[in-house]
């Protein structure tokens, strides 16, 4: 591996850290969509559309991800009272419960690195370069 190109090792531990992540939240009834949305209700209300574009994703994509977190009682979508083509998604007392389980996962799960920063640093430019045409 110590003469593997830097995206072929970007690649490998985003492999790894998903497969991870992902048997980590399934113990807790999430998925990594569900997390990122339930982080995202923490400072209140939102509509479907606006948690979507938060999360880097399509409203279809949302929805099915809303579909799982309310069947899980996660969160309560209702109504706009002025605008009934919208709907207000709420992050239940279980959603919270749920989400603040999931927050320790990271350091439960990987190890501590001594340039911790620097690395999100650089993951945080690589992602907004690959992005930019993207979102």
């Amino acid at each position: 591996m110590a003469c593997w190109p830097t995206g072929r090792l970007l690649s490998t531990a985003a492999r790894l850290v998903e497969h991870a992540w992902v048997e980590a939240l399934d113990q807790l009834g999430l998925t990594h969509a569900g997390m990122v949305a339930l982080h995202l209700l923490g400072s209140g209300p939102l509509s479907q559309t606006e948690l979507a574009h938060a999360a880097r994703v399509q409203t279809q994509t949302m929805s099915r991800t809303l579909e799982r977190l309310e069947r899980e009682g996660y969160v309560v979508r209702t109504r706009d009272e002025h605008d009934a083509r919208r709907h207000s998604v709420v992050r239940t007392d279980a959603g919270t419960a749920v989400w603040e389980q999931s927050r320790t996962l990271e350091a439960d799960l990987f190890p501590e690195l001594e340039n911790a920063g620097a690395m999100r640093d650089a993951l945080l430019t690589i992602i907004s370069a690959s992005s930019a045409r993207r979102w």
